[in-house]
């Protein structure tokens, strides 16, 4: 049997007012959608533990089939292991964004102009980081280069402890509430400080403001957490051979960890709206074809329009994603001449109005040819979800379901 995993990363929202009170879900098109949410168990399914703040990190997890009050260790070291960054033990892994803050004063006194820097690409951004683990690099200090402006900050022989703030949570705030505490606050918070009082000068910097360009002129850190150590996809759910497709560091990295390949893509993956999510639908299809029985297919589109308020272009990634990928790839599996399944859903909600993740239960639809009886609803949005009255506690159960 092939089984293949839509995950669209932040898709689910509240009511619009921009959009006569719907939400992007009830205002986009996207029949193949509605057809697996017609045809499949359909409802609501809890990704982030009541106990848990929301995010892509514990969600994806969730999804995965793991337990994230069992296997959570922290966000930035899921996205280490994809780097190729060896982690020890005893070591302490740090998201770190490069942002772009107002102001060139106190770093206290600033706002979080823009958490991405303004997707600044990996190149310029390679540049800075490297030129940032010049002046920080120690034996205990490494910073390493990722994609765009996530990164990585590894602190060696070091202990947990920090309270941080993901820089998303707090676009258009100031973030003088928001600066590292606690067990290694006092150094993050200095390299910050540093950060803040060079980058500026930086020509990539200086090229990116001659440009009108957002500059990164800060670095910010975040996702504490140790080396995870999951059990293996096959071990676990007895798949032979699986693959995850995603432009972000997170989600290879939960893939590599759970022993599935990193699935290569030929076109421009950016992790926005503005992806080729067709190339993304071939890749996926390719990898079924050439003997994978379990894709995980990651869009982050979404996720990044609620996180910039992106009202219209959330809606249109949304009718990307079901016609340009879902699409396809059903048709693949129709097709195929073999028992499938498939499963739709986010990770957690990004309402446009908020900017950031929330923990509400978000919509599934799961459809198998192996599953008989199951009845849904009409159309995949929210409101058809709650009202089926159907709430899976908590989303791990449904790879099991998916795959058996």
């Amino acid at each position: 049997m092939k089984s293949v995993v839509f995950l669209c990363d932040g898709m689910a929202d509240y009511p619009v007012e921009a959009l006569g009170g719907r939400t992007p879900l009830e205002a986009a098109s996207h029949p193949h959608m509605d057809e697996i949410a017609q045809n499949g168990l359909f409802g609501l399914a809890r990704t982030v533990p009541e106990t848990m703040k929301p995010g892509s990190d514990n969600a994806n997890l969730s999804v995965f089939g793991y337990d994230p009050l069992v296997y959570y260790t922290g966000r930035s070291p899921l996205e280490a292991v994809n780097m190729g960054i060896d982690l020890s033990p005893a070591d302490v892994a740090y998201r770190c964004n490069t942002v772009t803050l107002s102001g060139d004063g106190l770093l206290e006194d600033c706002i979080m102009t823009d958490y991405s820097a303004g997707e600044i690409s990996s190149e310029e951004s390679r540049q800075l980081i490297l030129s940032m683990d010049q002046l920080f690099r120690s034996q205990r200090v490494e910073l390493y280069p990722g994609i765009s402006y996530r990164h990585c900050l590894v602190l060696r022989n070091a202990t947990t402890g920090a309270t941080t703030t993901p820089p998303h949570d707090i676009s258009g705030k100031p973030v003088k509430d928001c600066l590292p505490q606690g067990t290694n606050g006092e150094l993050l918070l200095d390299m910050m400080k540093r950060s803040f009082a060079v980058l500026k000068d930086h020509p990539v910097n200086q090229a990116r403001i001659a440009q009108g360009k957002n500059p990164a002129n800060c670095l910010w850190f975040w996702g504490e957490g140790r080396k995870p150590a999951l059990s293996s996809f096959r071990e676990k759910f007895g798949v032979e051979k699986g693959g995850v497709i995603s432009a972000v560091d997170l989600i290879q990295g939960i893939g590599r960890c759970a022993g599935l390949e990193v699935l290569p893509v030929d076109g421009k993956i950016t992790g926005t709206y503005e992806t080729d999510f067709s190339a993304k639908a071939r890749a996926a299809i390719r990898a079924l074809e050439n003997g994978c029985s379990f894709v995980y297919l990651h869009m982050e589109g979404p996720d990044e329009c609620g996180h910039h308020g992106q009202i219209p272009e959330k809606v249109g990634c949304i009718q990307d994603i079901d016609q340009k990928v879902i699409g396809p790839v059903l048709d693949y599996l129709k097709k195929c001449g073999e028992d499938y399944s498939v499963l739709i859903m986010p990770d957690h909600p990004t309402p446009l109005r908020l900017r950031t993740h929330v923990s509400d239960p978000v919509p599934f639809a799961l459809f198998s040819t192996r599953r008989k009886g199951d009845q849904g609803a009409a159309s995949f949005t929210e409101q058809a979800a709650k009202d089926t009255g159907l709430l899976i506690p908590q989303a791990c159960q449904l790879m099991p379901m998916l795959l058996g």
